[in-house]
């Protein structure tokens, strides 16, 4: 037992002669939880994560004797946490909508039964070892969570109870240690945040991540396993697109962090996920989904907090061998925290304020990322994308330029698209994926193995009109021969019909990879056509006006992702347009009237 002696801010100075770092402390009358992050003698130096206000040097003050940690077992799917993984709907049964300071309840419910089937396999006198699976738990609908041993355990099983109901509490076996000691297994454990779960060993990612958005998965893939930032100034889409990839990705298991957002934001989530569809199992999306809220109100310490919670998260469900998403919004929040707690510390400041080990604690996040093979022998991965908010869009401050240098996806807003209502406002000229010869491999085999050089393809004519775009701005498009006017015209048919896409568009909301290679195929095949015919002698001001094109536009609306032979069928009939004004131009007959779009 101990007491205060300074108070600054969420930093308390106590005198605690036996606390450790890293270290959970309960200070103060209310009991306010925090965490030890430096010693001097005998004191100790702690950040708490909840506001101090009040506080009084005296006050008593405790060390619980373990880290900050999170309880993992079931009845985390569908729940909604705070920072520090408070339950926010016991928190708000037990104070009401202003969350008390130094309310405690446990993050997984004691009082619910869940229905425990051990596994066949075990008996007793097995040997047991950290992430073995001893049973399952129908936990929701969608997703059965399996029960893991400590990763740190090992010993023999002694004891394993039968099929039933049992609370996370109840001792369902026991097991015997290497000293001799006997441990009682539960449906959950604890997990400290900032030390990251084990495993076997990494594997090498090969399967995209597919999210149904065509700007990503054709253009700048993410694999499973992978690390992606979305950088963008305010107003640039980055939560609407969260919500997209979470709502349509084929991760199992999606967990959303909202570090430091605004607080109507973050509501706006809150509201809008419960209500989603999953629309892989028809089932509420909640049953695969967690959420961790901490907005910018809330004390910054439990900011900083909250993404470490988030990624533990993340990995337990990995070690089941699962595929998770985790999106954090934002990343430039938490170094916010970083930044205001060194800056109270007195650290040296560097770049912006922020402290020097910012670089190093952004790439420690997010090398938890990955595809890994678990202590059980499965495979499971953890995807992690990153929304990075930088002050005015200036995509070199040093959070998003350190970020930058860590992740291998980046997908950069543009706020010049978003005016111009072209959602997502992904930049085709800022953003980058390293991952394309990888998931080039993967298209390859189950879509089509021209997906690279046509990806490539339309890269190309997307960066050709950039530049004819300010010759245009400078002269006019008066300017340009008719080549450059048909190349300026499929980029524009790209844009439009390829890579703008509707979120509330019930058709196109979701676009599989049949639909997004088709429709890129024969974008570029318009474009192919109609190069053929300007050399020819046609005019760039005849194509412009084909019926064709507005039709294109509207393929991507017209048919949903079950509807490919309709879809095929249309696009079958883009040679005919073209070979019917190609005998015009061949035989020097190029006056007549143009040809009509593609038959219904």
């Amino acid at each position: 037992m101990g007491k205060i002696l300074e108070i600054n801010g969420p930093l308390v100075k106590l005198e605690l002669r036996e606390s450790v770092l890293g270290e959970q402390v309960r200070v103060g009358a209310i009991g306010l939880v925090g965490e030890v992050i430096g010693r001097e003698g005998d004191s100790a130096l702690a950040q708490l994560y909840e506001d101090t206000a009040g506080l009084r040097p005296g006050e008593a003050a405790q060390g619980l004797g373990w880290p900050l940690s999170v309880e993992l077992g079931p009845g985390l799917l569908g729940a909604i946490f705070d920072g520090v993984q408070r339950p926010l709907h016991a928190v708000w049964a037990r104070s009401g909508d202003r969350i008390a300071r130094g309310v405690a309840v446990p993050a997984l419910p004691r009082d619910r039964a869940w229905h425990f089937v051990p596994s066949p396999a075990w008996r007793e006198t097995c040997a047991l070892q950290g992430g073995d699976v001893l049973g399952t738990v129908q936990e929701t609908a969608s997703i059965q969570h399996r029960i893991l041993t400590p990763p740190l355990l090992r010993g023999e099983l002694i004891e394993l109870a039968p099929e039933g109901d049992y609370t996370v509490e109840d001792v369902i076996g026991r097991a015997r240690l290497a000293d001799g000691r006997i441990d009682k297994l539960h449906l959950f454990h604890r997990w400290p945040v900032r030390t990251p779960r084990p495993f076997r060993r990494r594997d090498h990612a090969v399967q995209p991540l597919l999210t149904g958005q065509r700007i990503l998965d054709t253009f700048y893939p993410l694999l499973k396993g992978g690390k992606a930032a979305i950088p963008g100034p305010f107003g640039a889409g980055k939560t609407m697109l969260q919500q997209q990839i979470a709502r349509w990705c084929n991760a199992e298991i999606v967990i959303y962090v909202g570090c430091g957002e605004r607080g109507n934001e973050l509501t706006d989530v809150l509201e809008f996920m419960p209500e989603l569809m999953d629309p892989h199992t028809g089932r509420p999306l909640m049953e695969r989904t967690l959420l961790v809220a901490n907005t910018s109100n809330m004390p910054v310490v439990a900011r900083e907090a909250s993404v470490y919670v988030g990624i533990t998260l993340a990995e337990y469900f990995r070690d089941q061998g699962y595929d998770v998403v985790m999106v954090a919004d934002s990343t430039s929040r938490w170094a916010e925290a970083l930044r205001e707690v060194a800056g109270r510390l007195g650290q040296m400041p560097v770049e912006e304020g922020y402290p020097a080990y910012l670089g190093s604690r952004l790439a420690a996040f997010y090398e938890r990322a990955g595809r890994v093979e678990t202590l059980a022998g499965g495979h499971g991965s953890v995807t992690l994308i990153g929304a990075v908010s930088p002050p005015g869009g200036d995509f070199s401050e040093p959070v998003t330029s350190h970020t930058k240098e860590i992740i291998q996806t980046f997908w950069a807003l543009s706020k010049e698209l978003a005016d111009a209502r072209h959602y997502p406002s992904v930049d085709w000229l800022e953003s980058f994926s390293g991952y394309v010869p990888s998931a080039a491999r993967w298209w390859a085999e189950h879509i089509d193995p021209g997906w690279e050089a046509a990806r490539a393809e339309a890269l190309d004519l997307l960066a050709a009109s950039e530049e004819l775009q300010r010759i245009v701005n400078l002269v006019g498009v008066e300017a340009l021969s008719s080549e450059q006017r048909w190349t300026l015209e499929a980029a524009g048919l790209i844009k439009e019909g390829l890579l703008q896409q509707s979120a509330i568009d019930e058709v196109d909301s979701f676009a599989s990879p049949q639909k997004q290679y088709a429709l890129l195929a024969a974008l570029l095949d318009i474009h192919r056509h109609g190069l053929k015919l300007v050399k020819l002698g046609a005019p760039a001001r005849r194509l412009i006006q084909l019926p064709l094109l507005a039709q294109a536009r509207r393929w991507k609306s017209q048919f949903a992702s079950d509807q490919m032979d309709e879809l095929r069928a249309r696009i079958a009939g883009i040679p005919a347009v073209f070979e019917a004004l190609a005998e015009e131009y061949e035989t020097g007959g190029g006056g007549r009237a143009g040809a009509e779009g593609v038959p219904s």
